[in-house]
């Protein structure tokens, strides 16, 4: 009984183990496939990216600028 359950253990570690590699082989290829496609397209810009040129509000959080807000506010 150990022998047969032995032989079925190691039959479905091998096709789990073959649908793993078959699944991470054919990502690696759609992959590919894709950025050669790309390749020769222009870059896609994100919809909420401004435009060259274009002011953005901006926020410092650093050490020194804190420090010096909380001095100007005493």
């Amino acid at each position: 009984m150990n022998d047969l359950l032995a032989a079925v253990y190691l039959i479905f570690f091998a096709l789990i183990a073959g649908g793993a590699f078959a699944l991470m082989n054919q990502n690696l290829r759609n992959s590919a496939e894709l950025s050669s496609q790309r390749s020769g397209a222009k870059p896609r810009r994100h919809p909420e990216a401004p435009e060259p040129g274009e002011e953005v509000l901006y926020a410092d959080f650093s050490r020194e600028r804190l420090e010096q807000l909380y001095q100007q506010a005493q």
